[in-house]
């Protein structure tokens, strides 16, 4: 993927991939500030400014800015993350500059009018509300706070009601002196647009952004631990989690496969020996979360009240398995395939491939060429997963159950089932 970066004097790095051949341009600004960076007093800060970032700039209210890109056929939304906070516009090539100004307007003019604050953080609180009902969702929030306990990292993004309800005009614009500047941000752009022409428009607009934050980044150490909540409901869900790596580790390719192969598809160890042979669930997989100082492996299972008690053994036996014994050339070639040809037809949207440069930037301060990750990926031996595993699986599980819980398998028996030496 061919790519082009201009560096502001404020620190704000632009970057373009042009493709002539299409129609459309994915734009947007990309921060690295989440969750993970707010004191616990200002939990839900990142995602609320998120929000009403859209409510009202010193020249659009907040129909206008919905208007002005859906009148001309564009989207716009936003995100936010543990780690990171994305403004990001699907336009056709003519319409780029609007969506450039429109993203860059509500960065850096909103005005947080309070009757707009007011009806926005009801909004928020039933999104909170609404996460909460949703147990294959809520879950995980409690599984991320059983694994980094009092500490940003564990707390949940939308944060708490109550600290919601307390957030202000004065609130957000303290929050974006500290938290928004040049040198944490990332203006990308990808489809038909010139670079020099993206860059113009960056630089109109951001020019007046801060170089630096100022905040500083809580240390991440995961910890491990057990959390269950009985409710009345049909199905009990099921997290277990380890440590795992960090994005800027030689383990994280080896990681990421390791996840693919055990719970990454129909075929992985999990969904063959727990839904396929022995119908204990409708749906397991795995996952490896990188962060930037530390990770988590995670293994999802929504089954049964009977079906719980079963289930978690047969985790822990495929755990221990894929450290006792090697897994086969076949399953490592069908993973490496399965990840490439995610990676790769991924690449082929604009959307996915402008996330992918600004994170990459944010993350590691340079672009990582298609062929270098190919590369990483291909060298992956069958050595590397099993140590890997036994490394992940060597640490403190974290446990969490929600849901129909009547028999289970205790923490500290799930401790002793998984013999698992680094």
């Amino acid at each position: 993927m061919q790519w082009q970066m201009t560096t502001l004097k404020n620190g704000l790095r632009i970057i373009t991939s042009t493709r002539t051949n299409l129609e459309s341009v994915s734009l947007g600004v990309w921060v690295k500030t989440g969750a993970a960076y707010e004191q616990e007093a200002m939990n839900g800060i990142s995602h609320f400014f998120e929000h009403t970032c859209f409510k009202g700039t010193k020249k659009r209210n907040a129909l206008q800015i919905s208007e002005e890109i859906e009148d001309v056929g564009g989207q716009m939304n936003a995100y936010t993350s543990r780690e990171f906070t994305a403004y990001y516009a699907k336009m056709l090539k003519a319409d780029a500059e609007l969506a450039a100004d429109v993203i860059a307007d509500i960065l850096l003019n909103a005005t947080f009018p309070e009757e707009e604050l007011v009806k926005e953080r009801e909004v928020v609180v039933q999104e909170i509300k609404q996460t909460i009902d949703a147990p294959d969702d809520i879950i995980f929030d409690y599984f991320q706070e059983a694994a980094f306990p009092n500490q940003a990292l564990g707390r949940t993004i939308l944060g708490p009601a109550e600290k919601v309800r307390s957030f202000n005009g004065d609130t957000l614009r303290k929050y974006i002196s500290t938290n928004y500047a040049g040198e944490n941000m990332i203006a990308c752009a990808v489809g038909n647009i010139e670079h020099d022409a993206f860059v113009k428009m960056m630089e109109q607009r951001m020019s007046s952004l801060q170089p630096k934050t100022f905040f500083t980044p809580e240390k991440q150490k995961y910890q491990g631990g057990f959390f269950i909540e009985k409710r009345d409901i049909e199905q009990a869900h099921v997290l277990l989690g380890f440590e795992a790596t960090k994005y800027e580790s030689k383990s994280y390719y080896p990681t990421v496969i390791l996840s693919t192969l055990l719970g990454g598809g129909m075929a992985s160890r999990l969904f063959q020996e727990i839904r396929e042979k022995r119908g204990l669930v409708y749906t397991v997989y795995s996952f490896a979360n990188a962060h930037t100082q530390t990770g988590l492996f995670g293994i999802y299972a929504g089954t049964g009240k009977k079906e719980l008690e079963e289930l978690m053994p047969v985790v822990a036996t495929e755990v221990n398995k894929v450290c006792q014994e090697k897994v086969t050339e076949k399953e490592l070639q069908r993973a490496k395939v399965q990840l490439k040809a995610s990676m790769l037809m991924g690449l082929e949207s604009c959307s996915s491939s402008a996330e992918v440069l600004a994170r990459q930037m944010l993350i590691f301060n340079r672009i990582i060429p298609v062929e270098e990750m190919v590369e990483m990926i291909e060298q992956v031996s069958l050595d590397d997963i099993q140590n890997t595993a036994c490394k992940i699986f060597s640490s403190t599980p974290t446990y969490t159950l929600l849901g129909s819980i009547d028999k289970y398998m205790p923490y500290d028996e799930l401790c002793q089932s998984i013999k698992v030496k680094a």
